[in-house]
Protein backbone atom coordinates (compact mmCIF):
# COMPACT_ATOMS: atom_id res chain seq x y z
CA UNK A 1 0.00 0.00 0.00
CA UNK A 2 1.38 3.42 -0.91
CA UNK A 3 1.86 6.17 1.67
CA UNK A 4 -0.53 9.13 1.75
CA UNK A 5 0.79 11.81 -0.62
CA UNK A 6 1.66 14.33 2.09
CA UNK A 7 3.60 11.78 4.15
CA UNK A 8 5.41 10.73 1.00
CA UNK A 9 6.42 14.31 0.21
CA UNK A 10 7.57 14.83 3.79
CA UNK A 11 9.84 11.81 3.39
CA UNK A 12 11.25 13.29 0.19
CA UNK A 13 11.84 16.64 1.91
CA UNK A 14 13.95 14.93 4.57
CA UNK A 15 15.86 13.15 1.83
CA UNK A 16 16.47 16.39 -0.10
CA UNK A 17 17.95 17.95 3.03
CA UNK A 18 20.14 14.95 3.92
CA UNK A 19 21.46 13.78 0.55
CA UNK A 20 23.75 16.71 -0.35
CA UNK A 21 25.40 16.74 3.07
CA UNK A 22 27.64 13.77 2.25
CA UNK A 23 29.58 15.85 -0.31
CA UNK A 24 28.61 19.46 0.39
CA UNK A 25 28.50 21.89 3.27
CA UNK A 26 25.27 23.61 4.21
CA UNK A 27 25.11 27.37 4.69
CA UNK A 28 22.15 28.76 6.66
CA UNK A 29 20.15 31.64 5.19
CA UNK A 30 17.13 31.41 7.47
CA UNK A 31 14.27 30.11 5.31
CA UNK A 32 16.76 28.89 2.70
CA UNK A 33 19.74 26.53 2.88
CA UNK A 34 22.56 26.73 0.36
CA UNK A 35 24.50 23.54 -0.33
CA UNK A 36 28.07 24.17 -1.49
CA UNK A 37 29.94 21.29 -3.10
CA UNK A 38 33.25 20.14 -1.66
CA UNK A 39 35.55 18.59 -4.25
CA UNK A 40 34.77 17.72 -7.86
CA UNK A 41 31.40 17.02 -9.40
CA UNK A 42 28.10 18.74 -10.03
CA UNK A 43 27.34 22.00 -8.27
CA UNK A 44 24.52 22.02 -5.76
CA UNK A 45 21.75 24.57 -5.20
CA UNK A 46 19.70 26.31 -2.53
CA UNK A 47 16.38 24.97 -1.28
CA UNK A 48 13.87 25.66 1.52
CA UNK A 49 15.28 25.01 4.98
CA UNK A 50 13.84 21.80 6.41
CA UNK A 51 11.15 22.59 8.97
CA UNK A 52 11.30 26.38 8.54
CA UNK A 53 7.75 27.69 8.89
CA UNK A 54 8.23 31.31 7.81
CA UNK A 55 7.69 32.77 4.33
CA UNK A 56 10.51 33.29 1.84
CA UNK A 57 10.91 36.76 0.34
CA UNK A 58 12.68 38.00 -2.77
CA UNK A 59 15.22 39.62 -0.44
CA UNK A 60 16.00 36.18 1.03
CA UNK A 61 16.55 34.84 -2.48
CA UNK A 62 18.74 37.81 -3.39
CA UNK A 63 21.03 37.13 -0.40
CA UNK A 64 21.55 33.54 -1.48
CA UNK A 65 22.16 34.55 -5.09
CA UNK A 66 24.82 37.02 -3.97
CA UNK A 67 26.56 34.24 -2.04
CA UNK A 68 26.35 31.91 -5.03
CA UNK A 69 27.99 34.54 -7.24
CA UNK A 70 30.69 35.04 -4.61
CA UNK A 71 31.39 31.28 -4.64
CA UNK A 72 31.28 31.01 -8.44
CA UNK A 73 28.37 28.59 -8.11
CA UNK A 74 25.25 28.55 -10.30
CA UNK A 75 22.38 30.73 -9.09
CA UNK A 76 20.11 27.72 -8.77
CA UNK A 77 17.21 26.86 -6.46
CA UNK A 78 15.27 23.59 -6.25
CA UNK A 79 12.10 22.75 -4.35
CA UNK A 80 8.78 20.90 -4.49
CA UNK A 81 5.83 23.09 -5.48
CA UNK A 82 3.32 21.32 -3.24
CA UNK A 83 5.55 21.64 -0.15
CA UNK A 84 6.77 25.24 -0.59
CA UNK A 85 4.07 26.96 -2.68
CA UNK A 86 5.16 30.52 -1.81
CA UNK A 87 8.74 30.20 -3.01
CA UNK A 88 7.95 30.49 -6.71
CA UNK A 89 6.72 34.07 -6.38
CA UNK A 90 9.85 35.04 -4.44
CA UNK A 91 12.32 33.60 -6.92
CA UNK A 92 10.43 35.08 -9.88
CA UNK A 93 10.41 38.48 -8.18
CA UNK A 94 14.17 38.09 -7.80
CA UNK A 95 14.42 37.66 -11.57
CA UNK A 96 14.88 33.91 -11.95
CA UNK A 97 13.08 31.65 -14.42
CA UNK A 98 11.25 28.61 -13.03
CA UNK A 99 11.10 25.24 -14.78
CA UNK A 100 8.64 22.49 -13.86
CA UNK A 101 9.49 18.77 -13.82
CA UNK A 102 7.23 15.83 -12.94
CA UNK A 103 8.20 14.36 -9.56
CA UNK A 104 7.58 10.60 -9.59
CA UNK A 105 7.78 7.80 -7.00
CA UNK A 106 8.05 4.11 -7.83
CA UNK A 107 4.92 2.16 -6.90
CA UNK A 108 5.88 -0.53 -4.35
CA UNK A 109 3.99 -3.15 -6.35
CA UNK A 110 5.70 -2.31 -9.65
CA UNK A 111 7.14 -5.49 -11.20
CA UNK A 112 10.82 -5.78 -11.95
CA UNK A 113 11.80 -5.09 -15.55
CA UNK A 114 13.78 -7.59 -17.57
CA UNK A 115 17.54 -6.83 -17.47
CA UNK A 116 19.04 -5.39 -20.64
CA UNK A 117 22.07 -7.20 -22.13
CA UNK A 118 24.05 -3.96 -22.56
CA UNK A 119 23.47 -2.63 -19.04
CA UNK A 120 25.50 -3.29 -15.93
CA UNK A 121 26.06 -1.69 -12.53
CA UNK A 122 29.60 -0.30 -12.31
CA UNK A 123 31.89 -1.04 -9.40
CA UNK A 124 34.31 1.52 -7.94
CA UNK A 125 37.27 0.13 -9.90
CA UNK A 126 35.45 -0.22 -13.23
CA UNK A 127 37.67 1.22 -16.00
CA UNK A 128 34.61 2.79 -17.67
CA UNK A 129 33.51 4.76 -14.60
CA UNK A 130 35.05 8.02 -15.82
CA UNK A 131 33.56 7.60 -19.30
CA UNK A 132 30.12 6.83 -17.84
CA UNK A 133 30.26 10.03 -15.82
CA UNK A 134 30.97 12.03 -18.95
CA UNK A 135 27.93 10.78 -20.90
CA UNK A 136 25.36 12.99 -19.09
CA UNK A 137 27.35 16.13 -19.95
CA UNK A 138 26.74 15.46 -23.64
CA UNK A 139 23.20 14.22 -23.04
CA UNK A 140 22.07 17.28 -21.11
CA UNK A 141 23.77 19.65 -23.57
CA UNK A 142 21.17 18.46 -26.11
CA UNK A 143 17.91 18.18 -24.12
CA UNK A 144 14.95 16.17 -25.26
CA UNK A 145 14.41 12.67 -26.52
CA UNK A 146 15.20 13.10 -30.21
CA UNK A 147 18.26 11.56 -31.85
CA UNK A 148 21.12 14.07 -32.13
CA UNK A 149 24.54 14.26 -33.78
CA UNK A 150 26.77 13.76 -30.72
CA UNK A 151 28.02 10.18 -30.81
CA UNK A 152 31.06 8.05 -29.96
CA UNK A 153 33.59 10.46 -31.50
CA UNK A 154 32.26 13.39 -29.50
CA UNK A 155 32.14 11.24 -26.38
CA UNK A 156 35.76 10.14 -26.83
CA UNK A 157 36.84 13.78 -27.17
CA UNK A 158 34.89 14.77 -24.05
CA UNK A 159 36.35 11.85 -22.09
CA UNK A 160 39.85 13.08 -22.94
CA UNK A 161 38.97 16.70 -22.16
CA UNK A 162 37.66 15.76 -18.72
CA UNK A 163 40.48 13.36 -17.81
CA UNK A 164 41.89 14.18 -14.42
CA UNK A 165 38.90 16.22 -13.24
CA UNK A 166 38.71 14.11 -10.08
CA UNK A 167 35.08 13.19 -10.53
CA UNK A 168 35.67 9.46 -11.06
CA UNK A 169 37.71 9.17 -7.88
CA UNK A 170 35.06 10.96 -5.87
CA UNK A 171 32.26 8.78 -7.22
CA UNK A 172 34.35 5.63 -6.70
CA UNK A 173 34.64 6.52 -3.02
CA UNK A 174 30.89 7.13 -2.81
CA UNK A 175 30.24 3.73 -4.41
CA UNK A 176 32.56 2.05 -1.91
CA UNK A 177 30.79 3.81 0.95
CA UNK A 178 27.33 2.82 -0.33
CA UNK A 179 26.38 6.46 -0.95
CA UNK A 180 25.95 6.08 -4.72
CA UNK A 181 25.43 3.41 -7.36
CA UNK A 182 25.96 3.81 -11.08
CA UNK A 183 24.65 1.85 -14.06
CA UNK A 184 25.56 2.18 -17.72
CA UNK A 185 24.63 0.75 -21.10
CA UNK A 186 27.88 -0.24 -22.79
CA UNK A 187 28.44 -1.10 -26.44
CA UNK A 188 31.78 -1.60 -28.22
CA UNK A 189 33.64 -0.51 -25.11
CA UNK A 190 31.86 2.83 -24.69
CA UNK A 191 28.99 3.81 -22.39
CA UNK A 192 26.02 5.10 -24.38
CA UNK A 193 23.78 5.87 -21.41
CA UNK A 194 24.37 6.16 -17.67
CA UNK A 195 22.70 7.18 -14.46
CA UNK A 196 23.00 6.97 -10.68
CA UNK A 197 21.00 6.58 -7.53
CA UNK A 198 22.03 7.97 -4.17
CA UNK A 199 20.56 6.17 -1.15
CA UNK A 200 20.00 7.80 2.22
CA UNK A 201 18.51 5.26 4.61
CA UNK A 202 15.40 3.71 3.03
CA UNK A 203 15.00 6.44 0.38
CA UNK A 204 16.95 6.88 -2.85
CA UNK A 205 16.75 9.24 -5.82
CA UNK A 206 17.61 8.24 -9.37
CA UNK A 207 19.56 11.08 -10.95
CA UNK A 208 21.52 11.99 -14.03
CA UNK A 209 20.10 9.40 -16.43
CA UNK A 210 21.33 10.59 -19.79
CA UNK A 211 21.75 8.98 -23.21
CA UNK A 212 24.33 9.96 -25.80
CA UNK A 213 22.20 11.84 -28.37
CA UNK A 214 23.17 9.57 -31.28
CA UNK A 215 22.08 6.51 -29.26
CA UNK A 216 18.58 7.74 -28.34
CA UNK A 217 15.33 5.97 -29.21
CA UNK A 218 16.83 2.56 -28.35
CA UNK A 219 15.31 2.19 -24.88
CA UNK A 220 18.65 2.63 -23.12
CA UNK A 221 17.46 5.27 -20.66
CA UNK A 222 14.64 2.98 -19.59
CA UNK A 223 17.02 0.03 -19.29
CA UNK A 224 19.53 1.95 -17.18
CA UNK A 225 16.73 3.22 -14.94
CA UNK A 226 15.44 -0.35 -14.53
CA UNK A 227 18.91 -1.51 -13.49
CA UNK A 228 19.11 1.29 -10.93
CA UNK A 229 15.68 0.35 -9.58
CA UNK A 230 16.77 -3.28 -9.24
CA UNK A 231 19.96 -2.23 -7.44
CA UNK A 232 18.03 0.08 -5.10
CA UNK A 233 15.52 -2.61 -4.23
CA UNK A 234 18.36 -5.06 -3.68
CA UNK A 235 19.80 -2.64 -1.12
CA UNK A 236 16.45 -2.50 0.68
CA UNK A 237 15.18 0.88 -0.54
CA UNK A 238 11.55 1.41 0.41
CA UNK A 239 11.12 4.62 -1.62
CA UNK A 240 12.64 5.18 -5.06
CA UNK A 241 11.94 8.50 -6.76
CA UNK A 242 13.10 10.79 -9.56
CA UNK A 243 12.34 14.00 -11.40
CA UNK A 244 11.55 13.60 -15.09
CA UNK A 245 12.87 16.07 -17.62
CA UNK A 246 9.47 16.58 -19.23
CA UNK A 247 6.14 14.89 -19.87
CA UNK A 248 7.56 12.64 -22.62
CA UNK A 249 10.27 11.33 -20.31
CA UNK A 250 7.71 10.92 -17.52
CA UNK A 251 5.67 8.62 -19.75
CA UNK A 252 8.72 6.41 -20.22
CA UNK A 253 9.28 6.22 -16.46
CA UNK A 254 5.61 5.37 -16.00
CA UNK A 255 6.19 2.13 -17.92
CA UNK A 256 8.54 1.08 -15.10
CA UNK A 257 5.93 1.79 -12.43
CA UNK A 258 6.77 5.38 -11.45
CA UNK A 259 3.72 7.42 -10.51
CA UNK A 260 3.19 11.21 -10.15
CA UNK A 261 3.88 12.53 -6.65
CA UNK A 262 4.23 16.29 -7.16
CA UNK A 263 6.09 18.92 -9.14
CA UNK A 264 9.81 19.54 -8.82
CA UNK A 265 10.71 23.17 -9.54
CA UNK A 266 14.12 24.46 -10.60
CA UNK A 267 14.89 28.18 -10.75
CA UNK A 268 17.88 29.70 -12.52
CA UNK A 269 18.72 32.85 -14.48
CA UNK A 270 16.69 33.10 -17.67
CA UNK A 271 19.81 33.00 -19.84
CA UNK A 272 21.30 29.91 -18.12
Amino acid sequence: MSLPARTQLDDLERYYDAAPRSSARAEDFGPLTLFVREGAGWHYYARPTLGHAGPVTAADVDKVRARQRELGAPEAFEWVAEVSPGLRAAVEESGLAVHEHPLMVLAPEAPAAEPHPLVRVLGPADPLLHAALVVPHLAFSAPGTGVGPAGPAELAAEITARAGDGRAGQVAERIRAGLSAMAAAIEDGLPLCSGMHNPVGPVTEIVGVGTLPAARRRGLGRAVTAALVADARGRGAATVFLSAGDADVARMYATLGFRPAGTALIAEPADA
